[in-house]
């Protein structure tokens, strides 16, 4: 398999790297962290839904009217923020969970023995982002297509335009094996990253609900594509 790595430049604090089975440890623990720094914006999403704030309103001031206490009520709310922030985390640690029984398993097998890649971002030795690549088993017809996963950065690490060169380095890779378009999905909680894929040229390709949960929570998925050029 061809090694693609992004050489240590004197005006960089950091070099890009393919992953190794020593990274295992480390590479987890970025990709656990980031996923659940989505847990606030979930909760706050959540508590913006016009759903949200009436079953909010409607518990208060029927406890209000039913027991003649306010108190009652304002400890029923605390409660219920309280469930709210509970269900909000629980998506992302699943889905962390699943994960690490799955691809994240073993990153060799999942990624570099199955003609996709892994890189991480190292800086001072340690690794401080991550993204993978699989091929698409099923491309529109005509398309060969490679799927960009787990892109994250470790949060004191940001600002520093490390996760937009490990997206250079799967679009470099997708490039030189003949892919067409580089596709990815995320969601509209992760504005961070929807930010630095629109501005790095992916294209809305369309959206769908991962989950019943999520439906519910008007939380969407988004479909991105980034089509190369000469294809």
């Amino acid at each position: 398999m061809p090694r693609f790595e992004t050489q240590k430049s004197p005006m960089a604090p950091y070099h890009i790297r393919q992953y190794q089975d020593s990274d295992h440890k480390s590479v987890v623990d970025v990709f656990t962290k980031g996923m659940e720094e989505h847990i606030p914006s979930t909760f706050r999403h959540m508590l913006m839904l016009p759903r949200t704030l009436l079953l909010l309103l409607g518990v208060s001031l029927a406890l209000v009217l039913v027991s003649g206490s306010w108190l009652l009520a304002v400890v029923c709310i605390f409660f219920l923020f309280l469930l709210l922030r509970f269900l909000a985390g629980q998506p992302w640690k699943e889905y962390v969970a699943t994960c690490l029984r799955t691809d994240m398993a073993d990153i060799t097998k999942s990624y570099l023995n199955a003609h996709g890649s892994f890189w991480v971002a190292e800086s001072g030795d340690q690794v401080v982002g991550i993204v993978a690549a699989l091929p698409v088993k099923e491309p529109p017809s005509g398309r060969k297509q490679l799927q960009l996963f787990h892109l994250s950065v470790s949060s004191q690490h940001r600002g520093q335009g490390i996760a937009k060169a490990l997206v250079r380095t799967v679009l470099q890779f997708a490039r030189g094996q003949g892919y067409t378009d580089v596709v990815l999905e995320t969601s509209i909680i992760q504005q961070g990253a929807m930010t630095l894929y629109l501005g790095m040229g992916f294209q809305k390709t369309g959206q769908r609900f991962l989950t019943m949960f999520w439906r519910l929570m008007g939380i969407r998925t988004i479909q991105l594509k980034y089509p190369f050029p000469s294809a």
